[in-house]
């Protein structure tokens, strides 16, 4: 009788656990089978007044294939515009951060930053727009980075470089 329970037991147990494994693994792996549409969002004539500064993404870490990102950054004098070429590795919960810190690296970079949330991205790849709340001063601002708000962790920076305007 004591070794019926136990192969129940262990039967259950294995069930459980490899429905969890099973989960886990789909949730990883279905956004690169299923990966989401492209966005092709434009910027209107009001948000393309003026050009402040521009970076692009990298890859944080090299040796993390999961977290990873590419593209070009346009910042505008009141929008964040994510170029046609952007790219992210797929995740949950990624929103577009304004940061007042350069070279941003590691998760740890961003413990004290007073950053400005512009809200969750809305694809990982393609042209995306973001507005900057009136009260933000970009000129306080140097880096845009994606990150992962249930994980708290940084997907991909662009140090910003300002362009200069011409007369």
């Amino acid at each position: 009788m004591n070794r019926i329970w136990r192969s129940i037991a262990i039967f259950v147990t294995g069930g459980v656990l490899g429905t969890g494994l099973g989960i886990a693994i789909g949730f990883f792996v279905f956004p690169y089978v299923f990966p989401s549409p492209a966005a092709a969002e434009q910027l209107t004539a009001s948000e393309r007044t003026r050009l402040v500064a521009s970076g692009t993404f990298i890859q944080a870490n090299p040796s993390d294939p999961v977290h990873h990102g590419k593209g070009r950054v346009s910042v505008y004098e009141r929008t964040v515009f994510l170029e046609p070429d952007f790219e992210v590795g797929p995740g949950p919960a990624f929103h577009v951060y304004l940061v007042p810190k350069a070279s941003i690296r590691f998760s740890s970079d961003l413990k004290d930053a007073k950053f400005v949330d512009l809200g969750g991205l809305r694809a990982f790849k393609g042209s995306q727009r973001y507005p900057i709340p009136a009260d933000v001063d970009l000129k306080d601002y140097q880096s845009v980075i994606i990150w992962c708000e249930r994980f708290g962790v940084l997907i991909s920076p662009a140090d910003l470089t300002t362009v200069v305007a011409q007369r």
